[in-house]
């Protein structure tokens, strides 16, 4: 059986968050965590194949030189364009397609092949009962055969509450191939037009899955990916670098990697995973979140349900069930506010359009190399991009764009072309190595 693992997306809608694929969570980029997953389920490490396009495929090769990887060259051609690439080099062999933006567990890789096994079928598609509206496939049944997968039918119109997650296996790769050749038509939905000929002639069940499952599509999903991973932590690692102040309060599942410092009266609250050579300094609280290496958690500060990157410095600050991308830094008291006062959904905006992240809970998501001045504010669900300047004291409400500079004048949040230059990672270990 051969393994396409589909990353070739090109994640604009997980502004301000550079590639999803390779943000990092407990130590290792999400497509680490896939594919020990996939091997986890019974997959077999040489069949692995990584689809992607130019823009990451290379980086993908160096954190994986052991797997195959195969380019989509147009990346207009979405997912018909990924298995184009990829399917001829399966011939007739079983086929298991995974999407790189969905987060599952181990066990549904092995649950999809016992089924299509143990019945005479020509092929199984990973399915889990949703109680709201998803963005995605919806499947349709008659007698537990599938009779269509309808994409993105809007709130309301639903066939059933069955959403399709892209782990599907098909007995015959080459039948795949050919029913993808013949469609016609925009590129959007291809495949699943390819599907429905499919199911006309072809025997294909839902398997349904109750297990953890992540559509990572947006940039507060890694919260719950981040969620899923760290549940996975059993006892404490503590590595035999890392120090530990004798005042300092562990709790739970936690990993410290080397070269840690946790100081006087700070407290980790696990499941939590703090990278290598970070700091959590004194007074500071750490619960439920994913730390990256080279990060100082600074005097007083609270990071709560969050995912850090890398090189990122707090001071006195908040940073409650936010995404935070490297090299950003908080200046002392600056708030990330994560619930609205009448406690509803948090709302977001993506590409414009306000969406519902489906969470009472969500802060910011912040891009890399953007700085916060002292005793700044962010409201619930607002995110800032890349390479931002925010002064000191402003209330952010609105989105900011890649490289701008925020202030506040007259109660009114101003935004501009940020000029200055961001400082480097480089310079700020000077500075840790004296904390």
């Amino acid at each position: 059986m051969k393994v396409l693992l589909l990353i070739a997306g090109q994640s604009t809608r997980f502004w301000p968050l550079a590639d999803k694929n390779f943000f990092p969570i407990c130590g290792k980029s999400l497509l680490e965590h896939q594919v020990q997953r996939l091997l986890e389920g019974g997959c077999v490490r040489k069949d692995i194949v990584i689809v992607g396009g130019k823009h990451n495929l290379q980086k993908a090769q160096s954190l994986l030189p052991h797997l195959q990887c195969i380019e989509q060259e147009d990346l207009s051609l979405g997912m018909r364009g990924a298995l184009l690439s990829s399917l001829p080099s399966c011939g007739s062999s079983p086929v298991m397609i995974v999407s790189g933006n969905d987060v599952v567990d181990s066990s549904a890789y092995a649950l999809l092949q016992k089924s299509l096994q143990k019945e005479k079928l020509d092929g199984v598609l990973l399915a889990q009962r949703v109680s709201h509206y998803f963005p995605g496939g919806y499947i349709s049944l008659k007698k537990n055969r599938i009779i269509e997968v309808r994409e993105k039918p809007g709130p309301g119109n639903e066939p059933s509450d069955l959403i399709n997650i892209v782990v599907h296996l098909h007995k015959n790769a080459s039948t795949l191939l050919d029913a993808l050749q013949k469609v016609r038509g925009k590129s959007e939905g291809a495949y699943e037009r390819a599907l429905s000929s499919l199911f006309l002639s072809q025997t294909y069940h839902a398997v349904t899955y109750t297990g953890p499952w992540t559509p990572v599509k947006y940039p507060w999903h890694l919260l719950s990916a981040s969620a899923t991973l760290l549940s996975t932590l059993s006892g404490q690692k503590i590595h035999k670098t890392a120090s530990l102040h004798p005042t300092a309060v562990v709790e739970g599942p936690v990993v410290l990697e080397e070269e840690c410092r946790i100081l006087a009266h700070a407290t980790i609250v696990g499941p939590c995973y703090i990278g290598k050579g970070t700091v959590v300094a004194n007074n500071a609280l750490v619960r439920q979140s994913s730390i990256g290496e080279g990060c100082v958690v600074g005097y007083s500060t609270e990071v709560a349900r969050s995912v850090l990157h890398s090189h990122i410095w707090t001071h006195m600050s908040y940073v409650g069930d936010s995404v935070i991308d490297e090299n950003v830094a908080f200046g002392a008291g600056s708030i990330t506010g994560n619930l609205r006062l009448d406690e509803q959904n948090i709302i977001s905006r993506i590409q414009g359009e306000p969406i519902d992240t489906h969470s009472q809970k969500f802060g910011t998501a912040i891009g890399r190399g953007s700085r916060l001045g002292f005793s700044t504010g962010i409201q619930p669900g607002v995110k800032i991009g890349s390479q931002c300047f925010v002064n000191s004291g402003t209330i952010v409400s609105d989105d900011v764009p890649d490289g701008h500079f925020v202030s506040l004048k007259g109660g009114t949040m101003e935004m501009r072309p940020n000029t200055a230059n961001i400082p480097m990672k480089k310079a700020r270990q000077q500075f840790l190595r004296k904390i």
